[in-house]
């Protein structure tokens, strides 16, 4: 049975046919893997596990159907949505992993990661991280009413769109120096990650072995996927 990795979905009420996509990957491919693994941006925002928003609570009942299966699924943080927590679990049947981890896939050692502590070019967006990422600027902003939350979460994202588009391309992107120390440190000869939006696979010759790095599409006009099995490493592109 394959193991399957996604990314950086954004799932909105604002982009239903990317709900309906995930939907039919949930009741479809995914139904005969081994595990599913989100890696981070599951949703466009999420302000916190009480959000009642209905396209939200649609996407977490499609995972736990796809978890009451027998479908092992996991999640992780994505620049998105950090504020993922137990009761995000228990809506969806996920697991939350860590950002990054390392797991055991077919016997071989890989690293997963949502990607955006790679992209260490961009010294504005790993400031802004550092902060939001803090156990009392999270406590702060969860007392928040959950209306005030959702619109400053609509501000934030316009103020993400502006960065982007202003930055300059190649600090959007990974980098290299920063990929060669994950993989060290890790102790890994495969890294699989999002967040680019640059879906691709880069090979490396790291100390004499070669070592890959896979990169998750999102899901803005067609589903991305990394299908896996042992021995096997395939990036598909999902029918619209």
């Amino acid at each position: 049975m394959d193991t399957l990795f996604v990314s950086d979905l954004h799932l909105d009420a604002a982009l239903p046919a990317a709900i309906e996509q995930f939907e039919a990957f949930a009741l479809g491919p995914a139904r005969g893997a081994a595990a599913v693994y989100v890696l981070g941006d599951l949703f466009e925002s999420w302000v916190g596990d009480d959000d009642d928003d209905a396209a939200r609570a649609r996407v977490c009942a499609a995972l736990r159907a796809l978890a009451a299966s027998g479908v092992a699924c996991y999640a992780c943080h994505g620049n998105r949505d950090f504020l993922l927590a137990a009761q995000f679990e228990r809506r969806s049947g996920c697991r939350l992993i860590g950002d990054p981890t390392v797991i055991d896939l077919y016997g071989e050692r890989v690293l997963l990661a949502h990607g955006d502590l790679l992209c260490t070019g961009d010294r504005d967006y790993q400031r802004l991280r550092s902060v939001v990422r803090a156990p009392a600027w999270q406590r702060r902003f969860l007392r928040l009413p959950l209306a005030t939350r959702r619109l400053l979460a609509d501000t934030a994202r316009a103020g993400s769109r502006t960065h982007t588009g202003m930055a300059a391309p190649e600090i959007m992107d990974v980098s290299e120096p920063a990929v060669i120390a994950a993989f060290r440190a890790a102790g890994v000869r495969r890294l699989i990650h999002g967040h680019t939006h640059r879906p691709g696979v880069h090979a490396y010759t790291l100390d004499g072995a070669s070592a890959q790095r896979y990169v998750l599409g999102a899901w803005y006009e067609h589903g991305s996927v990394l299908r896996c099995s042992p021995g096997r490493y395939q990036l598909q592109t999902l029918p619209g």
